[in-house]
C-alpha cells in the first residue's frame, strides 16, 4: 500500500517538473509561429537574424541582406526581436566595447 502511495507521487512530481514544463514551452512555440508577420525581426534556431519579408503556409521567406531572401520552415523561428532586445543588446555590447577600451589602456 505504501508503494502505490510513493509511487503515485513519484508520478506527480515528475509530471510537474518534466511534462508540463515541456507542454506550455510548445504552446508558446505555437503561439510565436502563428504571430509571425511580415516586417517582424527574428532569429532562427541556427542563428540567422533577418526580417520577415513575407509570410506563407508553412514556410518564411526572411531577408538577411538587402535582395537576399531565405525560404525557412515557420518551425525554425526561435525568438521575435523587439525593440527593447535591441536596446539591451546595444547596452551588452557598449559595455563589452568599454571594457575592451580599459584592457588595452
Amino acid at each position: 500500500m505504501g508503494s502505490l502511495i510513493f509511487l503515485a507521487l513519484l508520478l506527480g512530481v515528475m509530471y510537474f517538473i518534466l511534462i508540463r514544463p515541456q507542454q506550455r514551452q510548445v504552446k508558446e512555440q505555437q503561439a510565436r509561429i502563428r504571430s509571425l508577420e511580415a516586417g517582424m525581426i527574428v532569429v532562427t534556431n541556427s542563428g540567422i537574424h533577418g526580417a520577415i519579408a513575407e509570410v506563407e503556409d508553412k514556410v518564411i521567406w526572411l531577408e538577411v541582406a538587402p535582395e537576399i531572401e531565405l525560404k525557412i520552415s515557420k518551425g525554425a523561428v526561435a525568438e521575435i526581436i523587439t525593440d527593447d532586445d535591441d536596446d539591451d543588446h546595444d547596452e551588452d555590447n557598449n559595455n563589452d566595447d568599454l571594457a575592451a577600451g580599459d584592457a588595452d589602456a
